[in-house]
């Protein structure tokens, strides 16, 4: 079963130079490897700041776009993981390994839903 976990609230995490940076990488790295050893990584990628946002909104067929995130979030997506694992336990304890949550982030762990004939998405 593939469980995306969708990393919130991480927009202050270190850049380059800053001297916690390269820990952060380390851990990181080592999870995603963890993930790849158990044969459940698919993919996984943080996102630019949410300053680097567009909405787009769709309302009688005419598109409307506005910058950043779409304005009711309180929680700002800041990257994802993507899982194939075997069952929903595997899935949490991974979520309590990954490093974005032991500094602070929000990870939220869903099911992805597979719907027959949907012709996108991860087989």
């Amino acid at each position: 079963m593939h469980y995306m976990f969708l990393i919130y609230n991480c927009e202050d995490r270190p850049k380059p130079g800053d001297p916690r940076f390269e820990d952060i990488l380390t851990r990181v790295n080592a999870f995603a490897d963890e993930c790849r050893r158990r044969g459940v990584y698919v993919s996984g990628d943080p996102l630019k700041p949410v300053s680097t946002a567009t909405t787009v909104r769709v309302q009688a067929g005419k598109a409307m776009l506005t910058d950043g995130p779409f304005a009711e979030t309180h929680e700002h997506l800041g990257g994802y993981y993507l899982l194939n694992c075997r069952d929903l336990d595997e899935a949490l304890e991974l979520a309590e390994m990954c490093p974005q949550a032991q500094f602070g982030s929000t990870i939220e762990v869903r099911p992805v839903d597979h719907i027959p004939g949907l012709n996108h998405g991860v087989a």
